[in-house]
Formats: structure tokens, C-alpha cells, sequence
């Protein structure tokens, strides 16, 4: 049984509520990846660094999750399951952020290289204790197949602002009126994204309604009883995963998100070299506006229609249809990125927006409903476990797709201290991998997800089956 206060209609107040939580789950990866260009371009951090500091902690932090999901799962706790993690993890973020963006270059690359390192694992610790039982919550709020849609389209339309903000940071870092050098900016920034993200993360906690849970009957959780836990994750694990849906929703999700951040990380060295030889500072607002009309779209055209086409035509459906619009973008970005008429790109943002921008308002609300079916076959409500298995697979992802560009910018021989003239064949290259690479990645997740069973029909078949249970 869960300890939430779960009902068909969700109060807009807490719909928005857990939307802040959003905000920062996304604000803190979204500013992070574009500080990391500092590392390369202002502090020296050479390809296998930035491969390391990309995969490892993101590496290490997925690992965790499953283990947060278990203890989320079974706190007995007068404040229920989740709040109380929300709070410490979010806390630890941002005092984990401040400090780990505290870099200088007379330092050496060495020393630098290890303080990130270890300052990220610290980070990526506390991101796990917010994350996993945050993502719980949501799953928790509504037992309604389109509530759920709509929760987690509001979360998202909230947590798109992270992606339209963000980008402006290209903007601050690299004006000489703000800042003398960009390592200078993110020293000064850090503190200013730590602390209104910490306190986005910890709303959730304060406004979203949760029961006792000091009465169920959990799986204890105690020192002594560590090996039987991890033995009971291994088998909720494996319990999950025989979830043929469950396996799809990952794995389609892992193949989009992470082919697309591969190159995301990218973007910097391609909209410079590719449409200004190289010359950051001659790019003005034009990385930023990347990133900022991508997210507008996603905002106000991507999740609105999504949320519109999920309840006309089904989730599978919605989906089906989003990614495919978002290969005609990544198509027309080939073709529009064109020396001296940097503007061009705009026409295909608003179709490239559509496959990263509908997914995880898509495939939350999906997991949502596969968690019901997971009561049926087990009577045990395990929204942790579940969010923490498809973050799992997310966050390995992330960290394989960040290591990825590293090696994508060794393989084709790029060096940020030539002009574009100086080594065209390799700028070109990137900019194939930065457009058809997530191609692959897109069009695999379809074939993945061509045959996903979990209609509404099927979802109130089962929703009535669970609430007939529980009444006898």
C-alpha cells in the first residue's frame, strides 16, 4: 500500500509543487554541462579527464539508486517514505555544487582534475537521496492514466525552463565585461545556481501531502539486515525487468537520451567552429540561442502537444509520432548549419525539440502505469525501486554518452586550439555525429518500442483490479 495520499485529481498547487523539484533535478545537470566546457577550454582538462569526470560519478551515482529506492521504499517514518530525503539530498547538492565549481588554473590541471572529482562524487551522492524518492513522488500522486500524463507534463513544462535558462550562462561566462575569464564566471555562478536550486528541491518535501508510514509492514532497515536488503534489490531488480514493458520504456529512453547527450556536449564546438571558424567570442548569443529556443519549443509547442496527443491518440501512439518528428529536425540541422547565416539553424529546432523535449513526459507517465502492474503480480507498491531502475538507466547512459564525446573528439582528430580552416575535415565530421548520431539513437527506440502493450483500456482493467483488492 503506499503511504501517499493518492487520488484521481490532482490540486494544482501540488501538480506545480512537484514541478519546483523538477526544476532543479534539471537546472543543476543542465548549468553543470556547460560549466564542463571550462574544464577543456579555460583549465586544460585533457580528452580522457573530461571522459572521466563525465562517466565515473554519473557511474557511481546510478549505482546508488537502486540501493535509495530500496531504503526510500521501506522508511517507516511519521513523515512517510520520501520527504525527509528530498530535503538532505537537495541540501547536499548544493553545498556539494559551490564547492566543486572552486577552481583555479595556478592550481595545476592535476590538482584540479582530482578536487572536481571527489567534490563530484559528493555532488552525485546527494543527488541520489533528492532524485530517487523525488521521481517516487510523482509516480505516487494519481492512480488516473491521464492524470499521471498531466502531472508529468506540468513537472516538465516547469523543468524546461532549466534548458531555456541555461544557456544564457554562454552568454556571462565568456563576456569580459562580467567576468575577466570564464573559470573566474563559474567560481562566482556556482553559488548563485546552488542555492535557489537547493531550495527548488526541497519544495516537493515541504508542500506535497504525504501519510505516517510508522504502522506498515517494510522490510527492515538495519546494519545487520544490510545482505538480506541487497539480496531484496537484486530480486526487485530482476522482478522489474521481467516486466517486458518495463524493459522497453528503459531501453527506448536510454537509446534517445543518452544518443542525444553523446552530442549535446558538442554543441559549443560545433555551432563555434562550424559557423565562426573557431572564434567564441564572434558566436555572441548564437550557442545560447541554441539552447534557449530548443527549450522555448519544448515549452510551450513540444509538451503541450504531447499532453494533447497522449489523450487523443494514447501514449504509444504520442510517442511514436514525437520521435518521428524529431528525425525531420535532426535532418534539417545537417543542412542548416551554414557558415555566415547562423540564424538557418532556428527552422529545425522547433521539429528537433520533439524528441528529447516529449520524452520523459511520455515515459514517466508510462512508468507510472507499469508500476500497477508490478502490484498485480507482487502486492508491493515499489514507486522507489522502479524510479530509481529507470534513472539507473538513465544516468549509466549520461555518463557512457559523455565519455562518448570525449572519444568522438579524439576520434575525429578536433583540437579547440585550431581555427576551423585549420582542421575542416574534423569539424565537419563532428557535425555529422552531432546530427545523425541521435538519428540511430531515435530510430532504434522506435523499433524498441513498436509493440509496447499498456493501453488505457488495459490500465483501468488493471486500476479496478488493485482497487478491488484493496477493498476486500
Amino acid at each position: 500500500m503506499s503511504n501517499s495520499i493518492k487520488t484521481n485529481k490532482v490540486p494544482m498547487g501540488q501538480k506545480i509543487a512537484f514541478g519546483f523539484g523538477m526544476l532543479a533535478n534539471q537546472m543543476f545537470p543542465a548549468i553543470l554541462g556547460i560549466f564542463m566546457i571550462v574544464l577543456v577550454e579555460d583549465l586544460g582538462f585533457s580528452g580522457w579527464m573530461w571522459s572521466l569526470v563525465f562517466l565515473f560519478p554519473r557511474i557511481f551515482d546510478a549505482f546508488l539508486d537502486p540501493i535509495m529506492g530500496f531504503i526510500s521504499d521501506n522508511t517507516k517514518s511519521k513523515w512517510g517514505r520520501r520527504r525527509q530525503y528530498v530535503i538532505i539530498g537537495g541540501l547536499i547538492m548544493g553545498l556539494a555544487y559551490i564547492f566543486m565549481w572552486q577552481l583555479y588554473k595556478v592550481d595545476g590541471v592535476e590538482y584540479n582534475f582530482w578536487y572536481f572529482f571527489l567534490w563530484s562524487l559528493v555532488f552525485y551522492v546527494g543527488l541520489t537521496i533528492f532524485s530517487v524518492p523525488y521521481v517516487a513522488m510523482g509516480y505516487e500522486m494519481s492512480d488516473d492514466f491521464h492524470e499521471r500524463t498531466n502531472i508529468m507534463a506540468i513537472s516538465q513544462w516547469i523543468g524546461q525552463w532549466a534548458w531555456v535558462i541555461a544557456p544564457l550562462f554562454w552568454i556571462i561566462m565568456y563576456d569580459q565585461s562580467w567576468f575577466p575569464s570564464a573559470d573566474v564566471a563559474v567560481r562566482e555562478l556556482a553559488i548563485w545556481v546552488a542555492i535557489p536550486c537547493a531550495l527548488c528541491a526541497i519544495v516537493p518535501a515541504i508542500f506535497i501531502k504525504s501519510k505516517s508510514t510508522l504502522e506498515e509492514d517494510y522490510e527492515p532497515l538495519n546494519t545487520a539486515n544490510i545482505g538480506s536488503s541487497l539480496k531484496k534489490i537484486f530480486e526487485s531488480f530482476s522482478e522489474a525487468f521481467k516486466i517486458k514493458d518495463f524493459r522497453k520504456l528503459c531501453g527506448a529512453t536510454f537509446l534517445i537520451f543518452n544518443a542525444f547527450n553523446t552530442v549535446a556536449a558538442l554543441t559549443f564546438f560545433v555551432i563555434v567552429y562550424k559557423l565562426f571558424n573557431g572564434d567564441a567570442g564572434a558566436s555572441g548569443i548564437w550557442v545560447s540561442m541554441f539552447g534557449c529556443l530548443g527549450a522555448l519549443g519544448t515549452t510551450f509547442i513540444v509538451i503541450p502537444t504531447v499532453a494533447w496527443m497522449s489523450k487523443k491518440l494514447g501514449k504509444k501512439k504520442a510517442f511514436m509520432v514525437s520521435q518521428s518528428i524529431s528525425l525531420i529536425g535532426y535532418i534539417m540541422l545537417y543542412f542548416l548549419f551554414i557558415p555566415g547565416k547562423p540564424w538557418m539553424y532556428i527552422i529545425a529546432l522547433p521539429f528537433f525539440s520533439f524528441g528529447i523535449g516529449s520524452l520523459f513526459t511520455i515515459m514517466m507517465s508510462m512508468t507510472a502505469d507499469v508500476i500497477d502492474v508490478d502490484e498485480i503480480n507482487t502486492g508491493k507498491r515499489r514507486e522507489g525501486i522502479f524510479g530509481a531502475i529507470y534513472w539507473w538507466m538513465v544516468k549509466v547512459g549520461f555518463g557512457i554518452a559523455g565519455a562518448l564525446s570525449g572519444v568522438i573528439i579524439t576520434v575525429v582528430g578536433f583540437n579547440p586550439d585550431l581555427t576551423a580552416i585549420e582542421q575542416q575535415s574534423a569539424v565537419d565530421a563532428l557535425h555529422a555525429f552531432f546530427c545523425f548520431f541521435p538519428m540511430a539513437g531515435t530510430i532504434l527506440a522506435l523499433f524498441v518500442m513498436r509493440n509496447y502493450s499498456i493501453t488505457e483500456e488495459k490500465s483501468k482493467e488493471i486500476s479496478a483490479t488493485l482497487a478491488k483488492r484493496k477493498s476486500e
